[in-house]
């Protein structure tokens, strides 16, 4: 599996990214960090234009290398995080993930999908993570527990409070591509911030690091949803059930955007659980959703040009080949933007909306109107199915973005660069549902 991957949480297209086809730059970029990984730097080479070849020899990228993996640790894997085009060129910004810091290369390209560019961005000064006013840490308490899987298990974290029993807790469900147990993107730290701010409310919870960022290596052939996040979460349920100061009649489970689009099938499969908290949680299929964002950032984009409008509407064409519901003659470990064609065949038979409308577990939906990645218009589709049912409660936060932080516009992806937590409205909402439970 490259390890540059399409990652919902963000966006498949940046702005300005239209001049030509991201995907394949995107392609383009994954092949040469994955061969540099690899230590064939006499290959990585021919992702040059002769003039950049010339200048950049192998031994070059060969002590760029080893000078990284000695001051920030094994690479791990990379993402595109800005994009432009320069002229005839098109630029690219890819963070490079390591086992001890990141680091951001510019990647230019000329329109052959050469490389005519390659450096290392000088790394800006940011602000920190900073616990939120609301963490009672004097009077919280965590310890590691392990999620076991088949083949391996994952560090995961109980935040509860010091003193108590029989604590309501929350299982935390990450949303689509690698994450940590804080659901970190960026200088944002949701998943933290929850687990901290329900722990000061008297409320438990159980957060994980998710499998696809710690053994990537499992993921190379075909896999679905159940493989990456389902198995854990319900395995995350059952750990629950065997910790003392926990109310087994009290387990909920939080998804977060793609999390919040599984959340009523880990309820099928976990009828015990008392309900589910799905935020920001997809009614559609995920390829509207891609559409969705790449028509946003084209707008931002202000690009009209005839050229631009062209490749747009390519990778709008690209994107719909996503929507298969069967095999045929495909295989299924077979790439569609770079998932396996049976992700996306169980995501696509999948009816989140109707599989919810059947729960009799206790529901709540919340969904952020800054939120660039999830729009209201699915919100609006949680609304109509489950408004009227008395399980079901639902909550628009207008000023609320993807991670659930008070912004006061849509913005981009830059936005999460910024540390915010999650807003204490909404951490006092979720206790205060959890605890009218009967």
């Amino acid at each position: 599996m490259k390890k540059l991957l399409l990652f919902f949480t963000i966006l498949l297209l940046t702005t300005s990214a239209f001049s030509q086809s991201v995907v394949a730059l995107m392609n383009r970029s994954g092949d040469f960090f994955d061969t540099l990984s690899a230590g064939k730097f006499e290959d990585a080479t021919t992702f040059f234009d002769p003039t950049l070849q010339a200048q950049v020899k192998p031994e070059h990228l060969k002590s760029l290398w080893e000078k990284l993996d000695t001051q920030i640790g094994k690479y791990e894997s990379a993402e595109i995080v800005q994009s432009k085009s320069e002229g005839e060129f098109f630029v690219v910004v890819v963070e490079g993930k390591f086992a001890k810091d990141s680091q951001r290369f510019v990647l230019a390209f000329n329109k052959g999908e050469k490389m005519v560019g390659f450096y290392l961005q000088q790394k800006a000064p940011s602000s920190a993570y900073a616990l939120p006013a609301y963490a009672d840490t004097a009077n919280i308490k965590q310890q590691e527990v392990k999620i076991k899987g088949a083949k391996n298990d994952l560090v995961g974290m109980l935040t509860m409070p010091k003193t108590g029993s029989n604590i309501p807790v929350v299982i935390l469900v990450h949303g689509s591509g690698p994450g940590d147990m804080d659901q970190s993107v960026g200088a944002v730290k949701p998943f933290k911030d929850i687990a901290l701010g329900l722990a000061a409310k008297g409320i438990a919870s159980i957060r994980y690091v998710k499998r696809t960022l710690v053994y990537p290596q499992e993921y190379s052939g075909a896999f679905t949803v159940k493989e990456e996040t389902i198995n854990d979460a319900v395995t995350a349920v059952n750990l629950s059930k065997t910790i003392p100061q926990l109310n087994k009649k009290q387990i909920y489970v939080f998804g977060l955007s793609l999390g919040g689009m599984l959340a009523p099938r880990i309820a099928t499969l976990s009828p015990d659980i008392k309900g589910i908290i799905m935020a920001a949680a997809p009614a559609r299929k995920f390829t509207d959703l891609i559409i969705d964002q790449n028509h946003y950032m084209y707008g931002l984009s202000k690009d009209t040009t005839a050229a631009t409008k062209e490749m747009f509407n390519k990778n709008l064409q690209l994107i719909e080949t996503s929507r298969l519901t069967k095999l045929g003659t495909m295989k299924p470990d077979s790439l569609i933007l770079q998932l396996p064609a049976s992700y996306w065949i169980d995501l696509n038979n999948y009816d989140q909306v109707a599989t919810a409308k059947k729960l009799s577990q206790r529901i709540m939906v919340i969904q952020g109107g800054m939120d660039f990645q999830v729009s209201d218009a699915d919100y609006k589709l949680w609304t109509a199915a489950l408004g009227k049912k008395s399980n079901a409660s639902l909550k628009f936060y207008p000023e609320l973005n993807h991670p659930l932080t008070v912004q006061t516009e849509k913005g981009t992806a830059e936005q999460y660069r910024t540390p915010a937590n999650v807003s204490e409205v909404v951490i006092n909402d979720l206790a205060t549902w959890i605890k009218a439970s009967k």
